[in-house]
């Protein structure tokens, strides 16, 4: 097992790696950085100084070391149109997305896996077809216009849900909001939080029906039959278990697609999250912002995957870990 996690922290840092690479290419070559952070009135003389005190001039082995040492201690430089560093613009604006993404993200759990489980054991019946047919819908409809019908009939029509913004939050900590605690908090999280969840419930209620039926097939189920074990026992007992492994893996890495593509969602909504802190970036060609976004994105993607590849193992002994089938 040790051995496993050493190799497997050692394939992360390489990926991180390489996407560190990534980031310092657009952050050094996608325009200057002395025109994003100075007037038109600057003189030469003050810009050519200003490169000098930002290791421009540097060779760019060394202007890449120093990207990754800082990259290491959450430095990511000075925002270019906000002035701010921006480790301190992404930290305020992470508590936002992490709620948001982890509402969502229960949500799909919770509502898929049943929803799937039900439509596996019983195909034919009229509540299984409509949940056919709503995750259909899911997975069709874009996610702008889910949250855009969502405003339209529960906040313009009904006007019982708050139709943007993250409503009152408590600070824990001196560093953390949270919405959690508040009314407005909770109401703020529903509409949102169904947007962004609605798509990987749907993928994942089809991914546990599909697996349920492949199992229930199988010669294991048919002998658990004929022991006379129960129906709950062999539905949930059996063939539940022996669907997890897709499970957990379309969970986890939907999970890091909840928190990096949580962008349209944050817009819709004008939720103050990472996703509406990178539109505006893009937008500015704030290219620290960018850079930084990207970094944190795929350290959140590596250590989800890291997390799965460990339960990989908790929920089938059988999978071994030298990557060999059993």
């Amino acid at each position: 097992m040790l051995a496993f996690t050493i190799r497997r922290l050692f394939q992360a840092a390489g990926v991180l790696l390489v996407v560190a690479l990534f980031s310092f290419v657009m952050f050094r070559f996608v325009g200057d950085p002395i025109n994003q952070m100075v007037g038109v009135d600057t003189s030469p003389a003050e810009r050519a100084q200003l490169r000098q005190d930002l290791g421009l001039n540097d060779q760019i082995i060394v202007q890449f070391a120093r990207f990754v040492g800082n990259a290491v201690q959450f430095n990511f430089g000075i925002s270019y149109q906000m002035k701010q560093p921006v480790a301190q613009l992404i930290a305020s604006r992470f508590p936002a997305t992490a709620e948001l993404s982890l509402v969502s993200a229960l949500f799909a759990l919770l509502i898929g896996v049943p929803m799937g489980v039900y439509t596996g054991l019983y195909r034919d019946t009229l509540l299984s077809r409509l949940f056919m047919a709503i995750s259909l819908a899911g997975i069709s409809l874009p996610t702008f216009l889910i949250g855009i019908l969502l405003i339209f009939v529960f906040s313009v029509h009904l006007g019982w849900l708050p139709s943007f913004g993250r409503g009152d939050t408590v600070q824990i900590g001196g560093f953390w909001t949270t919405g959690f605690l508040t009314k407005s908090g909770l109401l703020s999280l529903i509409l949102p939080s169904i947007t962004l969840g609605l798509f990987q419930m749907t993928l994942i209620m089809r991914l546990v029906r599909g697996e349920m039926l492949e199992v229930l097939r199988t010669d294991f189920i048919k002998f658990a039959r004929a022991r006379g074990l129960s129906r709950r026992a062999i539905n949930f007992g059996h063939a539940l278990k022996n669907t997890l492994i897709p499970v957990i893996t379309i969970t986890g890495l939907q999970l890091g697609s909840i928190i990096a593509f949580a962008i349209i969602t944050e817009t819709v909504f004008q939720w103050p999250g990472m996703g509406l802190l990178f539109l505006q970036a893009v937008q500015n060609v704030d290219i620290p912002i960018m850079a930084a976004y990207l970094l944190l994105i795929a350290f959140l993607f590596t250590v989800i995957n890291f997390i799965v590849d460990l339960l990989y193992v908790a929920v089938d002994p059988r999978i071994r870990l030298g990557g060999s089938p059993a």
